[in-house]
């Protein structure tokens, strides 16, 4: 198999996050590697994904976890080598399954070659590559994004004794693209990647590139036009290249970020995700069906990219503080849970390991418009460890069997960067792939049936929403439509069994047939189509005139 030259990939694509530190290691260090990502690529092709976003992987102090960057153009010696990192992109191609990379343009780490440099004297070519000030008063109310752990968006240096800017942790200096030979420097580097073969970036904290005396220095302008030229350059030389936007931001907002279909192909819908887990707990379709209400028309070319877990904590930026304190009280009651203004946990923890509402929030994710994330573990109903520190509880290593180190490692346990889930509920030994391809009822191989019918139609990737308003507010139902192709999803959101009267009059004389089973279900008449549903449970209706 082989990658088809199709420039809109990603809007038919099932993304499977990971890091590859957590993956798997092939050389008995405890730490994972390309070479052990490679070895497990056979197990992602058949899950049924097809691309892989890699999180950093470059030579990196670690102090958050690779985003502070100190090479752009390498691989962190833990890793393995350049080598192996294009071994594992052409496996991966040869599997049909494309690459996402990082890519943090906003700050570097403070040891990268370019901030010692610009630290080095006032004088240095490289001092203007950052945001350097004689006082900390600049650019007063922008917010600070790690309340947990920053008291200033400024950062003293005793080296030049003056002050650099960083939005993020003191250790990560911003970039200054006023700039313009930080541009060129950022483009050299994409350019490096794009020439390996990777197929997209996702662009970290891309609303913060640029500072401007009386604003909240997000989203302005200038940052719009460098998305724009970096766009245009991309499209001229690598077309079907695609740019991923993190821009943790209201749908209205990040909209922008689209433009005309000339800034970035697709975005994080971060809202959407902590209202499914609401809906789930109130037992009420509103809250999603709100968030898309007030989610805007995008370009043709355009994509959502949508999640339900990642690496980072269930951010509760996007909510209200009435919201976000009843998502605190329902999954979040143990404080460890909590980190900035999120949550710190994995899907199966949340859920209490219910293996039905586990399956629920799934089948919500691959049947709502935009192109789907599964993170690493999720497919297995991997656990949390809530007490390691920041947020490395959800970063545990990848489950593969119930031998030691959960197969993830021939190392001692000791030397193993983190130590793997072994409580009685989400050890090694109770939850791992290996047991679970074996079990013809697993979570594993529901998933992979839940890809398999995703995969095959269309309609889920790129057709229209249209909500269906039942009485019974527990009841979430919509139509999915793409030229042909129209589906019916229907999701009891309640822990007890529901009834449900669809109004389907438009669809009179049609058959629906269950996705998964193939089965015939009743034709729809005049009368509204009654359902029953058990908890938790959904349907997937695919509808035929036959």
């Amino acid at each position: 198999m082989t990658l088809e030259k199709d420039n809109l990939w990603y809007k038919d694509a099932v993304i499977y996050q990971l890091h590859v530190r957590t993956f798997s290691d092939s050389n008995a260090d405890g730490i994972g590697d390309f070479a052990g990502l490679t070895q497990r690529l056979d197990y992602l092709e058949e899950l049924g994904i097809t691309a892989i976003w890699l999180l950093p992987f470059y030579p990196s102090p670690l102090r958050d976890d690779g985003y502070d960057i100190a090479d752009y153009t390498s691989v962190h010696a833990s890793y393995g080598s350049l080598e192996d990192f294009k071994t594992f992109l052409a496996e991966a191609h040869r599997r049909g399954l494309r690459i996402i990379i990082e890519m943090v343009l906003n700050h570097t780490s403070d040891q990268h070659p370019w901030f010692r440099e610009a630290r080095s004297s006032r004088e240095n070519p490289r001092r203007d590559w950052y945001v350097w000030s004689e006082t900390d008063t600049r650019y007063q109310g922008v917010p600070i994004v790690f309340v947990d752990t920053e008291t200033s968006n400024w950062a003293w240096d005793p080296i030049s004794k003056s002050y650099y800017w960083h939005r993020f942790f003191s250790h990560q200096p911003d970039l200054n693209f006023d700039n313009p030979a930080v541009f060129e420097a950022v483009w050299e580097v994409m350019k490096f990647w794009l020439n390996l073969g990777v197929d997209g970036f996702r662009l970290d904290a891309v609303a913060y590139l640029v500072e401007r005396e009386g604003t909240l220095c997000e989203n302005l302008p200038e940052t719009h036009a460098i998305i724009r030229e970096l766009r245009k350059r991309l499209d001229l030389a690598y077309p079907g290249a695609m740019l991923l936007a993190e821009a943790n931001q209201w749908p209205a907002d990040v909209r922008a970020y689209f433009g005309d279909g000339d800034e970035f192909h697709a975005a994080f819908h971060f809202p959407l995700m902590p209202r499914m887990f609401m809906a789930v707990k109130l037992e009420d379709r509103k809250p999603i069906i709100e968030i898309l209400d007030q989610t805007p028309e995008i370009p043709e070319s355009c994509q959502w990219f949508i999640f339900l877990r990642n690496h980072d904590e269930l951010t509760l930026e996007m909510v209200t503080d009435v919201e976000r304190d009843y998502m605190y009280d329902e999954y979040a009651t143990d404080k460890t849970m909590r980190i900035n203004r999120g949550i710190r946990r994995r899907l199966a923890p949340m859920m209490d390991n219910d293996r039905r509402q586990i399956e629920l929030l799934n089948g919500l994710l691959m049947s709502m418009p935009g192109t789907p994330i599964v993170y690493y573990g999720d497919e297995i109903g991997m656990g949390d460890n809530i007490y390691l520190g920041d947020r490395n509880g959800v970063r545990t290593p990848m489950q593969w069997n119930s031998a030691l180190n959960a197969g993830f490692s021939l190392a001692d346990p000791e030397r193993l960067y983190a130590p793997v889930i072994s409580n009685a509920v989400y050890g090694y030994q109770a939850v791992n792939a290996d047991s679970q391809k074996r079990s013809e009822h697993s979570l594993l191989r529901w998933m992979k049936s839940l890809l398999q019918v995703r995969n095959a139609f269309q309609v889920f990737s790129r057709g229209t929403i249209q909500f269906l308003n039942p009485s019974n507010h527990r009841v979430l139902a919509y139509m999915r439509q793409f030229g042909e192709e129209t589906v019916l999803v229907v999701n009891n959101l309640s822990s007890s069994a529901q009834a449900v009267e669809l109004d389907v009059q438009r669809y009179k004389g049609y058959i629906p047939i269950e996705m998964f089973g193939r089965n015939l279900f009743p034709r729809f008449g005049n009368s509204p189509y009654l359902l029953t549903l058990g908890p938790y449970q959904f349907y997937w209706f695919q509808l035929r005139r036959i």
